[in-house]
């Protein structure tokens, strides 16, 4: 769906409200969007879309999800959110084992990743020689 350049206007403004000190405010954004429905304004349908998308990535922006081949201790999961949060800031963190890896981590925040395993190394050493 195609959404209108005044909708997207408008959704970006919504967006300023909904973020409070860094974070979603999750009952400024359930109020905004039952407004909108009520209200009904132009293109109300793009701006909802387009509200959500942003929302959606802003919050993915704040989710940290960190990869290990195994699983990790309490020290080190302390560890790895803490250096996290000191360089991003307020993010949540999950942690998942994904045995593939071989050894070491990949983390994921919003829409990079920073790849330090063992198999990411492995592909690029196989690309290098292949190439």
């Amino acid at each position: 769906m195609k959404i209108h350049k005044e909708a997207l206007r408008t959704a970006r403004q919504l967006i300023r409200l909904t973020i409070r000190d860094g974070s979603v405010n999750e009952d400024a954004a359930r109020k905004i969007v039952a407004k909108v429905i009520k209200e009904q304004p132009r293109h109300y349908l793009g701006i909802l879309a387009g509200y959500q998308r942003m929302l959606r990535l802003e919050v993915q922006k704040r989710h940290a999800i960190v990869e290990s081949a195994v699983e990790l201790d309490g020290n080190e999961r302390r560890s790895v959110a803490g250096k996290l949060k000191k360089q991003h800031g307020d993010v949540t963190s999950e942690f998942k084992v994904t045995p593939e890896l071989i050894g070491g981590l990949r983390v994921s925040l919003g829409s990079t990743v920073w790849d330090g395993s063992v198999k990411a190394r492995l592909d690029s050493l196989r690309d290098a020689l292949l190439a």
